[in-house]
């Protein structure tokens, strides 16, 4: 009779064990399964949502690489680049460039120009490499003609000069060693001898030479390490369409090549100079809408589209990230409200991402 009773008790705590256990793992792989569905249905949605916004939110159309048009009369100047004749004067030797350079009682060694490779290894920077060969950072730049130096990558393959200075490319017919050493302010009998020219040879436009322990101007270093410009927007916005070769905004198949960059924020966001300058156009485009242009130093202008106003006028001086310019917004041709932000250097555009910091 008792071992009736156990049985029977054993049998009732197996029955609710199995009912509580799998009512639980039923329960889990329940919300397991809603879980799931639920996470893929977010991402999607998310994902959608981002490439809404990336291929039709924000952008503009038809923007090129050519300065807007407004009215008849912009009074844009148009600007060309000028492509000199290159021809390389003939080369002098040493002991001809010591005859014209020296008196019979003045004596100087000449130091060789050489030139060694480096391979740019994981973590290096061009400060760290220019120490480590007792050169500057303007050498290295100059030498392997380096646009922008933040982008310098492992394996890359640099041209190490023997000692400091930067490669200079003749201007104009008729410059010489000894004038090129005065705009730099160094020895010009250095200059000469590394060349293997006298400090009086004229020189064709086009023509390289290495100029010793010169350094690179103040705005060509700040273009090159990414420190010309500032960003015209204070808030965080989305990159909604890159500087180049795009599919159109509008849907319509055809692709052209857009020549800045479309940074899409709230509209009515403030928007601020990249850098000092002074307006030298502010009206209403077809494709750009309300547009707004600065002329900066050294040849940089930029311009900045379709804004819902402008709060500058022509002939004012402006100041980078302090006097605002004007608001976002979707005039003209336009998706959404975004900024259209145009970098031109001599009249031709250049990536904004390349110069802002």
């Amino acid at each position: 009779m008792k071992k009736i009773e156990d049985y029977a008790i054993i049998k009732k705590l197996e029955s609710r064990f199995n009912m509580v256990f799998k009512t639980r793992v039923s329960r889990i792989v329940s919300s397991s399964i809603i879980f799931f569905c639920f996470g893929a249905v977010f991402a999607s949605s998310v994902l959608a949502v981002l490439h809404s916004i990336d291929s039709h939110k924000g952008v503009g159309g038809l923007e090129t690489s050519a300065m807007p048009v407004y009215n008849s009369d912009d009074d844009l100047e148009t600007l060309h680049d000028l492509l000199a004749e290159t021809t390389e004067p003939a080369p002098v030797q040493v002991d001809e460039a010591q005859a014209l350079l020296l008196t019979d009682d003045t004596t100087v060694e000449v130091e060789t120009l050489t030139y060694q490779t480096y391979r740019v290894k994981s973590g290096d920077m061009i400060g760290y490499i220019a120490d480590a060969f007792g050169i500057t950072q303007d050498t290295i730049i100059s030498v392997n003609n380096i646009r922008q130096s933040r982008l310098i990558q492992p394996d890359q393959y640099l041209k190490i000069p023997s000692m400091p200075g930067i490669l200079y490319t003749v201007k104009t017919n008729g410059e010489t060693p000894q004038t090129i050493a005065e705009k730099y302010e160094v020895d010009a009998t250095k200059c000469a001898l590394v060349n293997y020219l006298s400090t009086t040879t004229e020189l064709k436009a086009g023509y390289s030479l290495f100029v010793p322990d010169a350094e690179l101007d103040w705005v060509t270093r700040q273009e090159i390490n990414g420190d010309l410009f500032k960003k015209p927007l204070k808030a965080r916005y989305w990159l909604s369409s890159a500087y180049g070769w795009r599919d159109s905004p509008f849907n319509t198949g055809s692709r052209s090549f857009h020549g800045g960059i479309d940074m899409a924020v709230a509209q009515g966001t403030p928007i601020y100079p990249a850098m000092d300058g002074k307006v030298t156009t502010a009206g209403y485009n077809a494709t750009y809408g309300n547009y707004v242009i600065i002329t900066h130093h050294s040849g940089y202008k930029t311009l900045y589209g379709h804004m819902s106003a402008i709060t500058c006028k022509v002939g004012n001086f402006v100041y980078a990230g302090s006097t605002q310019i004007g608001k976002v917004g979707s005039t003209g041709l336009s998706t959404g409200p975004h900024l259209h932000f145009t970098v031109y250097k001599n009249g031709n555009t250049i990536n904004p991402m390349s110069v802002l910091n």
